[in-house]
């Protein structure tokens, strides 16, 4: 059995399914112990907690508003508990609305950059701590397509996405000497279950545009490019967003 992550303890946020709950089976399968994170579905995250323990491997669930600072304390504390400490973070979580721009409240602007963004900065303040006793570790955020192309209606999901690629690279520096990378994966369009907040179908920018390779990102591909962030072959990789979009945005 592969065994690329055993000895390592990965905290993935928003993990309760779609990319989140792949990326938490993804790296438990091949050795990660886990603590899979969501903010309101609980049966979602026992779940895949169950999921895990099938395959051989330890999980906890932790339920945690990744944007309160006491939650993710008490979730980041209950993972050293559990495991001893903290190798890999997958910031995940987030919250999709589609919303015009004169008609988006602030209260709404602000609730999509808490989760998104501020989520991503208190995780990471609150896990490195515990990665730097472990010689390094990994930090990966869930970017999106979205604020590369330009897309109506999401301009705070697009915001929220942009700064969390400049705090990604910001930490990339300023944790290098503790040997920790820094990076994004910055998915386009995924073969996924929307929710109703997220508008039910993809943003008709994405639509139009087309996918050259003509069909949409399966949750496996997204959470094959975390893993390769995440593990060894990725440790010269900081700083970086990785896209994985099917030719629809090129750097």
């Amino acid at each position: 059995m592969d065994q690329t992550f055993a000895g390592k303890v990965a905290l993935v946020t928003g993990a309760g399914k779609n990319i989140g709950r792949t990326i938490a089976l993804d790296l438990a399968a091949r050795g990660a112990s886990v603590v899979v994170n969501g903010r309101s579905d609980k049966g979602a995250v026992d779940a895949v907690v169950g999921e895990i323990n099938a395959l051989g491997r330890q999980a906890i669930g932790c339920m945690a508003d990744v944007s309160d600072e006491a939650q993710v304390a008490r979730m980041v504390a209950d993972a050293a508990a559990a495991f001893g400490g903290i190798d890999i973070v997958v910031s995940n979580a987030g919250l999709r609305r589609q919303t015009p721009f004169l008609k988006m409240s602030l209260a709404e602007w602000r609730e999509i950059l808490s989760v998104a963004l501020d989520g991503a900065f208190i995780l990471a303040q609150a896990a490195v701590p515990h990665m730097i006793p472990r010689g390094g570790g990994s930090i990966v955020a869930l970017s999106g397509i979205s604020t590369h192309v330009g897309t109506p209606n999401r301009c705070h999901v697009s915001a929220s996405k942009s700064g969390l690629e400049g705090l990604m690279r910001a930490l990339a520096i300023e944790l290098a000497p503790h040997n920790i990378t820094c990076n994004c994966v910055a998915p386009g369009s995924v073969d996924t279950v929307r929710g109703a907040s997220a508008g039910g179908a993809a943003p008709s920018t994405l639509a139009e545009r087309g996918i050259p390779l003509g069909r949409k990102a399966s949750v496996q591909e997204i959470s094959g490019a975390v893993r390769y962030l995440a593990g060894p072959d990725g440790r010269y990789v900081t700083g970086q967003v990785l896209h994985v979009n099917g030719g629809v945005f090129l750097t």
